[in-house]
Order: structure tokens, then sequence, then C-alpha cells
């Protein structure tokens, strides 16, 4: 598990220090960059990246990471290993959300619809009317009594 806030000087002293009491957020369990790294070398994953990419893909990252998170977690004062921890991960986060970001087809909406509360069409109100979902809703307004036992059968078998 990485340091906790408990196990970082309350006040940083150096720019590093800062740096990595700011980006603590963002190091995972050391134990999950491990089993990234296994997940990626593995067979089905080795695999899967040659059908993807047409060949196997370098997972030595995940072996770095879990190694510098190793040293940051046995040495909370180990800044080296922290901050290449943190840039690792925003490498890692700013390749995951470059499509959303590269997103060139939708608009992006800077506030809700304004009928974006308007009731269902009334075939979707009677399909709602004896629902679970709605026998639940009352219960939490407090409109009926929670019941352990009314008759009905919420079971499906498909």
């Amino acid at each position: 598990m990485p340091p906790q806030l408990k196990d970082i000087p309350p006040q940083p002293k150096t720019p590093e220090e800062e740096e990595v009491f700011k980006n603590l957020w963002s190091i995972r369990p050391c134990y999950l960059y491990n089993e990234e790294y296994d997940d990626c070398t593995g067979i089905r994953a080795r695999f899967h990246q040659y059908f993807i990419h047409g060949d196997s893909i370098d997972c030595n990252q995940w072996k770095r990471d879990f190694d510098n998170c190793v040293k940051f977690e046995r040495n909370p004062h180990n800044t080296k290993s922290a901050l290449e921890l943190i840039e690792s991960e925003k490498i890692r986060r700013t390749e995951r959300l470059k499509a959303h970001y590269g997103n060139d087809v939708w608009a992006k909406r800077s506030k809700a619809p304004e009928d974006w509360a308007k009731p269902l069409p009334e075939k979707l109100q009677k399909e709602y009317e004896n629902s679970y979902l709605e026998l639940k809703a009352r219960e939490m307004r407090g409109e009926v009594e929670p019941s352990k036992e009314d008759g009905r059968t919420m079971c499906v078998i498909m």
C-alpha cells in the first residue's frame, strides 16, 4: 500500500515534496502495478496484443512503476521514485483520455437541456406504474410502508 498522508511530513520542505504531496492521490497500491505487469506479460494478454497491435507491447513500464512504488513505500522521503511514478500515471491518464479530448463529433454541453426532467411518455409511465423500481421509489419517499411480503414476486427467471 502506498504511503498515506500521515506518513508524509506535514509541511513539505522542498518543491519535490510539495509535488508528491499534491499528487499522492494518483499513486495506486503497489500490488496493483505488479498485477498489471503480470496481466500484461501473460499468454492471454500477449495473444490479445498480437491480435490488436500485430505484435506484443512493452510491459516494462508496469515493472518500473512497481519498483518505484515499493521504493516509495519503504521510504516515504524518496521523492525521486514518487515523482517518476506520478509522471507515469499522468502519461497513462493522458493516453487513456486522448480520444475523449480529441472528440470533434459531439459537441460538449455546458449545461443540462431545459427539458431534462420532463415527464415520461404515457406508455412508459404505464409500464413504470407497477414496476419494482417504482415500488422502491415510493418506499424511499415514504408513501408506502416497506413490506417483506406483499404478495408479489420480483423474481424473474430467464
